[in-house]
């Protein structure tokens, strides 16, 4: 093993002569220089003094009667100021007291005048070799002396629990952080078995790895595990320990690498971090991920789990189960009177009354809003189930307190079992709740049983109807926009609102699949106010961003337009949402205004009073006659996109388009050509002279976030443009 220290030559030490006769101090300074000594010297014990204040000697040559200060005084004030240097004494005195006090004093050896110069020599290599040997061995113990600091420093600094075991599994060593992370005094583990601080539930677990630890060259083991606290009353901590065996190697035999093939296992080093936070953490993730938080009951997703493996067991063991979908009646004028702080605290108070009907193994969980769903595994008959329903309509037939007021609600529950009430998770959800919709539409607070005879067309028109409904309490209904965009350079200046449905279980949903029946229902007021008050609010923010040259085009019912408080009703509503009339453009078809064109004329006056656009929609595709664009003060024609996709192919398309955009020029009207999906359909366009376009080509709708972006990123084109340009 090689010294990464070489120790140096005894010859390259300095060495003080010091005595206070000139002639031997001389002659002693040209035999030691005659060895290859480096040599000063000192005429008295006060010059020595001040000569080993200035300079280190590794050996001093010292007489012991000196006139102004002696050689054991010397000695003294080389021992007050730590001065490391061996010394020789070289004196005339040889009395028995005289040496024996040089020695005490520390003196390497003493050498009696006249000395024999061989004998001096031999007495100075020796010397030094002694010297440089313990100051070998005090740089050593002082390097290992800081390496234990450094180490107990680090470990003590280590944000982990450091520990070390003996081969029974007792502690021999534990740094600081035993005490404040668990608790615990160091004094009182040492000599402890691990599981002292082993959680009661983890000890299985915790024997069986350090039973495994102990077989050698078993490596490195990581694992986490409950630490326990000192303190019986704190709960445990979640810890990621690492463990590995501490090895003698003994024997004989090597593999290649060089590894003793037969080492004995003395203990285990290993470290534990707690991870209590991040894993509280992880839990509350995982809880969201699969909880309601305001009821802390499964959620959807859990819920639908549950139900796929209860449904796998039922198959397996020919069994039956059932569920069923709660629905509460008057919650929400309970929510709308009280406010929402109480409806969150009554369906809080209603999962409490829930779950203390249920079954240990039964599964109850929010479904959404005011719904909820129950999983009923195991259940031996319909009646079981009628019993079980029973008993949860009673229970919510009691009044609830919510603060000065005594709240009573009911509850509608549709029951589907497996098999004959489906026989996948979708299929009975869906029964259970096409049944609890038959209770509601015949005067609710009731159950029924799914039957086939449920499942026809207006049963599911009835539930999506009901589900519309929710969507508009619930804020499933999301504003999307299309961008409008100047034909020729490319800015977006506009953007078209639309309304899209993110259904809980059908996905996002076009406006061709719920509008229809939102006419049929009325909902479409509801649902049109809510669009233009989102739109408003959304759009806003873009002004404020710096896009104030955006405007917003908006769809309006025809059930609203023909209101006659219609256009007071709208200004209304822009100034309460402080919006801009006359970026407003409000989109109609040709139908809805041939349809009472007389109270059109005065609507759409009114309008254009107040500075809002009109914009026909999809022209060219109703039935009329062109005479009304001469009576109605329109600022837009939106070309049909089923004219403009044919545009390259089809001559009458192209035709139709031509005249069209021929004569919204000759009225001076602004047009716009929708369903533009190519760059051969923009080029046409271009050349015909259609001042915007809009279409897939330029983006399908987008949140209102995503629009943001666009603009922001044409707007920095723009400036880039303009800087190349300069």
């Amino acid at each position: 093993m090689k010294n990464l220290t070489p120790m140096p030559s005894p010859n390259n030490a300095r060495i003080l002569v010091v005595d206070d006769e000139p002639r031997l101090v001389t002659s002693l300074k040209q035999l030691l220089n005659s060895h290859q000594y480096e040599v000063d010297t000192a005429l008295g014990g006060k010059a020595a003094c001040e000569q080993l204040i200035r300079q280190k000697y590794e050996l001093v040559l010292l007489d012991l009667n000196m006139g102004d200060m002696d050689g054991h005084q010397v000695m003294g004030f080389m021992a007050e100021n730590s001065i490391d240097a061996a010394t020789i004494v070289v004196s005339g005195e040889s009395t028995f007291s005289a040496v024996s006090k040089a020695l005490r004093r520390g003196a390497y050896d003493y050498l009696k005048k006249p000395y024999d110069p061989e004998e001096l020599v031999a007495t100075v290599e020796s010397a030094l070799s002694k010297k440089l040997l313990e100051s070998a061995h005090g740089a050593m113990q002082r390097r290992l002396q800081r390496s234990e600091e450094l180490h107990r420093y680090i470990v003590n600094s280590s944000p982990d629990i450091v520990f070390m075991l003996d081969k029974e599994g007792k502690f021999t060593f534990l740094n600081n952080k035993i005490e404040k992370i668990l608790g615990f005094k160091k004094r009182e583990l040492l000599g402890q078995k691990y599981t002292a601080i082993i959680a009661e539930n983890e000890l299985k677990k915790a024997r069986y790895l350090f039973q495994q630890n102990t077989a050698v060259n078993k490596g490195i083991r990581n694992f986490e595990m409950h630490l326990k606290s000192s303190d019986s009353n704190r709960p445990d901590r979640f810890f990621d320990i690492t463990i590995f065996p501490i090895e003698r190697k003994t024997g004989k035999s090597f593999n290649a690498e060089g590894q003793s093939l037969n080492p004995t296992f003395i203990g285990t080093y290993g470290t534990a971090r707690d991870i209590t936070e991040r894993k509280e953490a992880e839990d509350f993730i995982n809880f969201q991920a699969y909880h309601d938080l305001l009821t802390r009951l499964p959620n959807r997703s859990l819920f639908k789990d549950r139900l796929n493996l209860a449904i796998a067991q039922a198959k397996r063991n020919s069994e039956r189960l059932a569920v069923m979908f709660l629905d509460l009646d008057r919650f929400k004028v309970v929510n709308d009177t009280l406010g929402h702080a109480m409806g969150d605290r009554l369906l809080q108070a209603v999962s409490a009354r829930l779950e203390g009907c249920l079954r240990e193994g039964d599964t109850l969980s929010r479904f959404g809003g005011d719904e909820f769903t129950l999983l009923l595994p195991e259940i031996n008959s319909r009646e079981d189930a009628r019993k079980i329903a029973k008993k949860l309509i009673q229970e919510l037939k009691e009044p609830f307190k919510l603060g000065d007021h005594d709240v009573f609600i009911g509850v509608s529950i549709g029951i589907a079992m497996y098999p004959e009430g489906g026989i996948s998770v979708e299929q009975i959800i869906q029964n259970a709740d096409v049944a609890m919709y038959h209770v509601k539409s015949r005067g609710k607070d009731g159950y029924q049983f799914f039957v086939s005879s449920m499942n026809t067309p207006s049963s599911n028109r009835l539930i999506l109807e009901r589900d519309l409904r929710k969507a508009l309490e619930d804020d499933q209904l999301k504003v999307y926009y299309q961008p409008q965009v100047n034909a020729q350079s490319g800015e977006i200046i506009g953007v078209e609102a639309l309304v899209r449905w993110h259904h809980p279980e059908k996905g996002v949903l076009s406006p061709s699949q719920f509008l229809p029946l939102a006419e049929e229902t009325k909902l479409i007021v509801d649902i049109s106010n809510w669009v233009l008050k989102t739109a408003c609010n959304e759009v806003k923010k873009w002004f404020q961003e710096g896009y104030h040259n955006i405007r917003l085009a908006v769809n309006f019912s025809p059930k609203q337009i023909e209101h006659p408080r219609f256009v007071q009703a709208l200004i209304a509503q822009l100034k309460r949402y402080d919006f801009p009339a006359e970026k407003l453009e409000i989109e109609l078809t040709e139908n809805v205004i041939m349809n009472d064109l007389e109270n059109m004329v005065k609507t759409l006056s009114m309008l254009a009073e107040n500075k809002i656009t009109i914009a026909i929609d999809d022209f060219g595709t109703g039935y009329s006659s062109l005479s009304y664009l001469h009576t109605l003060p329109i600022h837009t024609l939106k070309v049909d996109q089923s004219f403009v996709k044919n545009i390259q192919e089809k001559r009458n398309e192209a035709c139709i388009v031509n005249a069209i955009v021929a004569m919204a020029q000759g009225l001076k009207l602004n047009i716009v050509a929708e369903g533009v999906e190519t760059e051969t359909q923009l080029k046409y366009l271009k050349a015909l002279g259609c001042q915007e376009v809009q279409g897939f080509y330029f983006g399908r709708p987008q949140p209102a976030e995503y629009i943001l972006t666009l603009l922001a990123e044409h707007k920095n084109s723009q400036q880039k443009n303009q800087y190349e340009a300069v």
